[in-house]
């Protein structure tokens, strides 16, 4: 009689969660679908199949097979961010960064930003739009961060939509969000009626972060570069490159999941080489 070979469990993505990155999210994912019915797949790899698809950058349809079905990933991706359970993981996450670091969860200062990406085929004529300042055809991410770079809160428009208007339901949205906020720098794009708005709407001072006199060429500007870091953290994420949901919603939701995939990896770090560390013997 031939013996069976074991099944392998297959190797990891990098994309996958720890054992210590899971239990930091696990209380906050719903162990049963709506009606009361139990879940048929498992939980931790419908998160792992949602990061997977955020950091390498594939559709839907392309997802390993040793995933749960595509149809099934996308479903729970689209449910959960409509019931709020995104936003939940998201939020907790920052907030455990944020007492690490030393801050209170409810943050008094920020950063607002904007970014123009190129919007793919999938993205319809009615949620895209030119934005001639960077000569990009497809949509604008309006960004809220708090003193740490974490986000507060993305808004996705058009690309049409200039900064300053993008900027007003940002902030909004902010103030709602994290009523405690009392400051936010932005840069010359934000100046003009803007910043009586949000004194007198927000109760926010609006501080404009300017280039010094004479400055050619980059320059680091305080405060500035917080949030530039943050949209470059984002950006590294293959599936935000440009923009291919076909809802504002669901970028926006993208958007998150690569915070969630950044501070789980913050808070509980793999063990093994950074990125940034060299392979050579000390």
């Amino acid at each position: 009689m031939v013996a069976r070979k074991k099944r392998r469990k297959p190797t990891p993505y990098q994309s996958d969660l720890t054992d210590a990155q899971w239990e930091l999210v696990a209380p906050m994912v719903p162990t049963a679908l709506p009606g009361g019915r139990p879940a048929i797949h498992d939980r931790r790899r419908i998160v792992e199949a949602i990061l997977y698809v955020n950091r390498t950058g594939c559709s839907w349809r392309q997802l390993p097979h040793d995933f749960p079905p595509w149809q099934t990933v996308f479903g729970y991706f689209q449910r959960w961010n409509e019931s709020g359970v995104t936003d939940r993981i998201h939020d907790a996450l920052r907030a455990k960064l944020r007492d690490r670091s030393g801050r209170d969860p409810m943050a008094s200062a920020g950063m607002v930003d904007a970014q123009a990406v190129k919007g793919a085929d999938t993205v319809g004529t009615e949620t895209r739009g030119w934005d001639g300042a960077k000569r990009v055809n497809g949509r604008k991410r309006h960004v809220v961060t708090d003193s740490l770079g974490l986000l507060v809160v993305v808004l996705v428009t058009a690309a049409s939509v200039q900064d300053r208007d993008g900027g007003r339901l940002a902030l909004s949205r902010a103030k709602t969000e994290m009523p405690s906020m009392v400051m936010v720098w932005a840069d010359g794009g934000y100046a003009g009626r803007l910043v009586a708005w949000v004194a007198e709407h927000c109760r926010m001072t609006l501080d404009i972060v300017r280039k010094p006199k004479g400055q050619q060429g980059f320059s680091v500007l305080p405060h500035r570069w917080l949030i530039e870091r943050t949209l470059a953290w984002i950006v590294r994420c293959r599936r935000l490159d440009h923009d291919y949901e076909r809802l504002p919603a669901h970028s926006e939701a993208m958007i998150k999941w690569a915070m969630i995939g950044l501070m789980t990896r913050r808070v509980a770090p793999a063990r093994g080489r950074r990125p940034w560390q060299s392979t050579r013997a000390a």
